[in-house]
């Protein structure tokens, strides 16, 4: 069961012990990966020590249609060249009669642009291709940190962008042609979000002309870890270069701080006004008055887990998308389901519970549904991974079963489970 009435409970998206989705991008062990790479140092992988490629996640074929096919626009595009990023005005153009849109992808524009040394970055494709939409999640959940999914494509000889660190962890995937990378130690260890390598643009440069830490080519199939705050630059050899950078957006001990400082707000001591008269200024004044602080935020501030948790849990709700669901599908299965419909939870759904009395409130990303508290048993196994049919659904009789199964259904909840007679995915499954 949940926790107790009235409290809240959540359930996170952690992978199992191997962690498959981060197994594919790391030949290092989850374990070891965890104790001695992460947030710590690079870590290259070959293509031979990996458990499979990454052609069924992307390609140079695939990168054509989202392209050309899908009616992409900014800000799911960018070009660079250079180490500087184009107006999109020169790679964009009317959609045509009734698009009403004036920043479609021009792919005349496109092919001028690459064909003239300039590298393209899909972004977002965590959004936008399926295979990359089920691996993020996958892998978001094996991290525990949120994650989305970039493309690069570089033509021969070309760089896109001129030696950098980027403000969140990394795996580059190669996927099509070769690329050199050079790999400096930071300027800054662990930059937070808001202290972009642009900041320390001096540093930057002058750190990018010593020996490098990593020269390394890497070719299709090879795997490439960096920490945030690694200098990085990347030129394509002698063919289109494409990789994907899966950028991980870590939470970070900062976060927690935030939220202890947020509660500071309840400390009436620490709401109380400094000394008349003081010169803030000047370092022997307050000095006497930053010791009490610290004093008051160890002594008088209260730790409450729970309200830590609950608050970052609204971050963690915000910052992933789960699996997507076929909104036509999905109501002609709510209308059609029976008793022995299996109903399966939707991948990467993430929830929040919270029972009060005799009304269960289920948060996720889409909102928030209430239901009968008798339903907790059942939704806690459908999250856990458990598949259901309708008749094992709590209620009096079956169209009580039914009407709490449609509800599930109709606010995507839940989805019909695979069936070993239809092995494609499920309505919310990639």
């Amino acid at each position: 069961m949940l926790d107790a009435p009235d409290s809240t409970s959540r359930a996170g998206e952690g992978g199992p012990g191997d962690r498959p989705a981060l197994s594919r991008c790391t030949a290092v062990h989850p374990d070891q990966f965890a104790a001695t790479v992460w947030g710590r140092e690079p870590s290259l992988s070959r293509a031979a020590e990996l458990p499979q490629g990454f052609d069924d996640l992307f390609s140079l074929d695939a990168a054509d249609h989202v392209l050309s096919r899908q009616g992409l626009r900014t800000p799911f595009l960018r070009v660079a060249k250079d180490g500087a990023t184009l107006a999109a005005a020169r790679f964009t153009a009317s959609g045509g009669v009734g698009a009403g849109v004036a920043d479609q992808v021009s792919d005349t524009s496109l092919t001028r642009l690459f064909a003239d040394g300039s590298t393209v970055v899909l972004q977002a494709l965590h959004r936008t291709h399926a295979p990359l939409i089920a691996f993020a999640q996958r892998l978001g959940g094996d991290l525990g940190h949120p994650v989305q999914v970039n493309a690069y494509v570089t033509p021969p000889q070309a760089q896109g962008f001129s030696a950098h660190y980027d403000v969140h962890d990394v795996f580059v995937l190669q996927i099509a042609g070769r690329k050199r990378w050079l790999i400096h130690r930071p300027v800054l260890t662990h930059p937070l979000r808001d202290q972009p390598w642009t900041d320390r643009r001096a540093e930057v440069e002058a750190a990018a002309r010593d020996e490098p830490l990593l020269d390394v080519v890497l070719e299709p199939g090879d795997a490439l870890y960096l920490p945030r705050g690694f200098l990085h630059a990347a030129t394509a050899l002698g063919e289109t270069s494409a990789h994907l950078t899966v950028g991980i957006h870590v939470w970070t001990r900062r976060h927690l701080l935030e939220r202890l400082l947020a509660a500071a707000d309840d400390v009436a001591e620490l709401r109380a006004p400094l000394p008349l008269g003081i010169d803030v200024g000047d370092p022997r004044a307050i000095a006497a008055e930053l010791a009490e602080t610290a004093r008051l935020l160890a002594d008088a501030l209260p730790v409450d887990v729970e309200r830590v948790a609950g608050e970052l849990g609204n971050e963690a709700l915000a910052a992933a998308r789960p699996a997507p669901v076929a909104p036509f599908a999905q109501a002609a299965a709510a209308a059609s389901a029976t008793t022995t419909t299996r109903l399966a939870w939707r991948d990467g759904l993430r929830l929040v519970v919270r029972r009060r009395g005799t009304e269960l409130s289920l948060r996720t990303q889409d909102g928030t549904v209430r239901l009968p508290a008798a339903a907790e048993a059942a939704v806690q196994a459908l999250h856990e991974g458990k598949v259901l049919s309708v008749a094992e659904l709590p209620g009096a009789d079956d169209e009580s079963r039914l009407a709490l199964a449609r509800l599930l259904m109709r606010e995507c909840l839940v989805v019909p489970a695979r069936s070993d007679a239809d092995p494609g995915p499920a309505l919310g499954s990639a």
